[in-house]
């Protein structure tokens, strides 16, 4: 996969780099709906310093998913670093617009993530972290090829504690 111009491809879905005018998708995505799961909606000022961190990008990147034949916005997905016990790793996180659940457009997304933190390099593994209560991001896990670490006690966003499943793919052999 070629990820110099930002853009990529799987199946029905395609990744587009974070752009300016996406600031209106993470509006969109602060619903109870959309992030009851992860401490609940953030004030304007965090969605905006959340904007200019997805238009930063490095290290990792952030990305606009849409349906790769009618370019459709669907959601957002990313990857980023975190500091994971005792050592640096990709973290993963999506969101899937509540129209367009249920099609299996997060796996493909998370999928076509996977293929792009590779493509990037730099970390062995990819981790994601939903919550155990949360049944249909857990199934996108699977269903994307991670394997269940565990289930860990994990602080997102801060000051919100929640039990997470750990679960991880590997990127590149140790």
């Amino acid at each position: 996969m070629e990820i110099a111009d930002g853009d990529n491809d799987i199946g029905a879905v395609r990744l587009e780099r974070w752009g300016e005018g996406d600031f209106w998708l993470l509006r969109r995505s602060n619903s109870l709906e959309m992030t009851g799961h992860l401490g609940g909606p953030e004030s304007e000022e965090k969605l905006q310093a959340r904007h200019r961190r997805y238009l930063a990008g490095e290290p990792g990147c952030m990305y606009r998913v849409t349906l790769a034949g009618s370019g459709e916005t669907v959601g957002s997905i990313g990857f980023w670093e975190r500091e994971w016990r005792g050592e640096t790793v990709w973290e993963t996180g999506w969101g899937v617009l509540p129209e367009f659940q249920g099609r299996g457009l997060a796996t493909e997304a998370a999928r076509a993530v996977v293929e792009a933190a590779r493509a990037y390099g730099g970390h062995r593994f990819l981790h994601a972290f939903p919550s155990v209560d949360h049944p249909a991001s857990n199934r996108v896990c699977r269903r994307a090829g991670f394997t269940l670490v565990g289930s860990v006690d994990f602080e997102y966003p801060k000051g919100h504690w929640m039990t997470s499943n750990d679960w991880r793919v590997e990127l590149a052999d140790g």
